[in-house]
């Protein structure tokens, strides 16, 4: 994912929307909870008002919590905790306050995983602005708990693991592919979310 620390220096809203703009997927969470470290790429943490190097270096947890709109921010942690807890995934659409000031629309999709005591380890997941096709001013969350859900919700958790091994191994042309299978499952399942959304305000 690219680093915009340049660009964005001034943090602008103009100049933020431009990015969010460009890339219909953001970006990629890792949180080691043994460490209750957070990282992330830059455009992760601009959304979070997180510092680029810091949220590089890794930041503490409630440095991205604390930007979670106030009256999101209880259901969405409660959420991550139960989540984290059971070792399951999670796909949570709430509101968080930029670092420009601006007030946003994300979608978040996570796994976490458990250690083989079957206490709570790792996280990891994508980010996705939502911010323009957000129709409803009311927070939406919900958790995935059951083994049999929408193909694309497996498949993003698949592409999730995936290329976190690509980026392991160094390879250019695999973490290219990688990145763009990514970002098309990432647009999917935006949608799809969507389309729950709109469903259940009928």
């Amino acid at each position: 994912m690219p680093k915009l620390k340049g660009i964005l220096s001034k943090t602008c809203p103009d100049a933020l929307q431009a990015a969010l703009d460009a890339l219909d997927i953001i970006g990629e969470w890792d949180w080691d909870i043994t460490t209750n470290c957070v990282r992330s790429d830059a455009l992760v943490a601009l959304l979070f008002s997180v510092d680029p190097d810091l949220a590089e270096a890794g930041a503490p947890f409630t440095a991205f919590t604390d930007s979670i709109h106030a009256e999101d921010r209880e259901r969405v942690t409660l959420l991550l905790g139960e989540c984290a807890c059971a070792g399951g995934s999670y796909v949570a659409e709430y509101r968080v306050c930029s670092a420009d000031g601006m007030t946003r629309w994300i979608l978040a999709r996570g796994r976490f995983e458990l250690d083989a005591s079957g206490a709570p380890c790792r996280g990891r997941g994508i980010i996705i602005d939502i911010t323009a096709s957000r129709m409803s001013e009311h927070a939406y969350v919900r958790s995935e708990k059951a083994a049999s859900g929408h193909p694309l919700e497996r498949a993003a958790d698949h592409c999730i693991a995936t290329h976190r091994a690509v980026m392991e191994s160094e390879d250019p042309h695999l973490k290219l592919l990688s990145e763009m299978l990514l970002l098309e499952v990432g647009r999917k399942l935006a949608k799809l979310e969507s389309s729950r959304r709109r469903k259940g305000m009928n």
